[in-house]
């Protein structure tokens, strides 16, 4: 995916609860009770960069650092501007931080890139405080003026490294949110009811759940370090993470879906057995398949019900001679049923049934 994404540098405004990013909303509140999303600021217009130009531009910025080996023996590639002092920042201070962050196997792929806030726009795009490129960091190395830090902008764009490497099949993680927390958090439902915009990095970047994702990230990360300056201002309020979704983000970084988990059921269809009705549970959306093996000369009907057992979303197809065959996206409901219904010769049946 050559898509660049960029931390938008937030406008200063006076319209909007007259806060520029971070103002007001770092008043220390302990991070087991994260504050609350009801002032933010406006999103400046982002710049459309390629992946093209930033690595181009990239170049043309002299680094020091490479491969760094942390105190906790892990490996990870990280460069410093040469116009920073070696004083106060060097590969190895932000390699153990990189480290020290919740993450999985996918800390080896990524290269980070530390530098001057002028050289981070260079890169990425005027009013950027970071951005990411395919398994390439880049972020400012000091705080601005508003009180935004290098750690938190590190921390977002991390939260896209993860998602890139990451599976929320039949979408895409880095645009909808990894599967436990997107599904936690219903992104396919505000999708398709329009309060989510996937990939949208222009005028819905505050309700692209791949940017969501990210902040949630950076905030549960916080959290778990104890910090407790965490502010929520570049993304929507109803993406503002409650404990459920916060464990769902901790659960994709140390827990990831791989996909779906296939569950067989039998049953032996009699002269008194008329309806077969199995409830099924499902926590994560995404792609359900559900395959019947009929007995010889059965007819039975398979069908998939919704929660209410009545609305039938979906009928079997014949699939071969003996086999019937339905699928169907899950979509915010956390129970389904498929009943099979006697037609034809009785006999055994066998279910296969696939969910998220």
């Amino acid at each position: 995916m050559a898509r660049t994404r960029l931390l938008a540098l937030i406008a200063l405004s006076v319209a909007v609860a007259g806060l520029a990013l971070g103002a007001g909303a770092r008043g220390g509140r302990p991070a087991a009770a994260l504050p609350s999303p009801s002032a933010r600021s406006t999103l400046a217009a982002r710049p459309a960069v390629s992946l093209a130009s930033s690595r181009s531009a990239l170049a043309t910025v002299s680094w020091r650092g490479g491969p760094v080996t942390t105190a906790a023996g892990q490996v990870v590639r990280v460069f410093v501007s040469d116009t920073l002092p070696v004083e106060t920042a060097t590969p190895e201070q932000w390699a153990e931080f990189l480290a020290s962050l919740t993450h999985g196997s996918e800390l080896e792929q990524l290269t980070s890139y530390i530098a001057p806030l002028a050289e981070v726009q260079q890169i990425c795009g005027p009013r950027t405080l970071g951005c990411y490129l395919r398994n390439e960091l880049v972020s400012m190395a000091e705080p601005i003026a508003d009180g935004t830090t290098a750690e938190e902008v590190v921390r977002h764009e991390y939260g896209h490294h993860i998602a890139l490497h990451r599976s929320n099949d039949p979408w895409t993680a880095i645009d909808w949110g990894p599967k436990w927390w997107a599904s936690a958090v219903g992104v396919c439902g505000r999708v398709a009811r329009r309060e989510a915009f996937p990939g949208d990095e222009g005028t819905n970047y505050s309700r692209n759940p791949g940017e969501a994702w990210s902040e949630v990230y950076r905030l549960m990360d916080e959290r778990k370090a104890g910090i407790t300056t965490a502010n929520w201002q570049i993304i929507d309020p109803g993406f503002y993470p409650g404990d459920a979704a916060l464990q769902a983000a901790e659960q994709d970084v140390l827990e990831p879906w791989a996909q779906g988990t296939p569950v067989a059921f039998r049953k032996v269809f009699g002269a008194k057995t008329k309806v077969w009705l199995i409830p099924l549970r499902t926590p994560l959306d995404g792609e359900m398949r559900v395959t019947a093996v009929l007995p010889r000369n059965g007819l039975q009907e398979v069908a998939l019900l919704g929660p209410d057992r009545r609305a039938v979303i979906r009928k079997g197809q014949w699939f071969g001679q003996r086999s019937k065959t339905l699928s169907t996206t899950v979509c915010g409901q956390r129970t389904l049923y498929v009943r099979v219904t006697q037609r034809g010769a009785p006999g055994l049946v066998r279910l296969s049934v696939t969910t998220p």
